[in-house]
């Protein structure tokens, strides 16, 4: 069996791999690799980074959000969003972004990975997954980042703040929120106790 031949039988359709991930099994991972992006098996996302792309009867299908940023992070440590995740709280928030926010604990600063634009903050602490919560304290740590009015936005925001339960919320608030963020919601809850 040729070893292009071998390297092929490890790469998984849907997967995003890393050049050293695939070293482990060429020994001409450069020219292998290179092969590969010619007869169009992998796509280059990124200086060391290739998607195996998944067929369907449409094409190829792109590489999912979660793959791409975990290929790019060598970890599955991280929390993905968006500000469009503000429209579901049901504050009236009406904005679209184009824009894909990721939490982690390595890198920072803006990436381009499979066509998709990310914005990679480092953070000391996230959750594993989005609450009504998190996104509520999220939100407002954002705040002035968003084309809404920003007064109304807050007056909602505390309406919210009282329908949802006051330990998560504070819990939430003192673990993710900023300073300002987490005044905002001890003078909430202070007042709906």
């Amino acid at each position: 069996m040729k070893r292009l031949d071998q390297l092929k039988k490890h790469l998984r359709p849907d997967r995003v791999y890393r050049r050293a991930d695939l070293a482990q099994w060429s020994k001409s991972v450069d020219r292998h690799v290179r092969e590969l992006v010619n007869q169009g098996m992998l796509q280059k996302l990124q200086n060391g980074l290739y998607y195996y792309p998944k067929a369907s009867v449409f094409g190829q299908v792109p590489a999912d959000e979660r793959e791409l940023v975990r290929g790019f992070l060598k970890e599955d440590d991280f929390l993905l969003t968006s500000p469009n995740a503000y429209n579901t709280l049901g504050l009236g928030t009406t904005q679209l972004y184009n824009s894909r926010v990721v939490y982690n604990h390595k890198r920072h600063g803006r990436f381009t990975l499979g066509g998709l634009a990310f914005e990679f903050q480092r953070k000391p602490r996230f959750p594993r997954k989005l609450s009504e919560e998190f996104l509520l304290v999220d939100l407002l740590n954002n705040i002035s980042t968003l084309a809404e009015d920003t007064e109304a936005l807050l007056a909602r925001a505390r309406a919210k703040a009282k329908t949802l339960n006051a330990r998560q919320l504070q819990l939430a608030a003192h673990r993710y929120g900023k300073v300002a963020t987490r005044k905002f919601f001890d003078q909430v809850l202070t007042d709906a106790a």
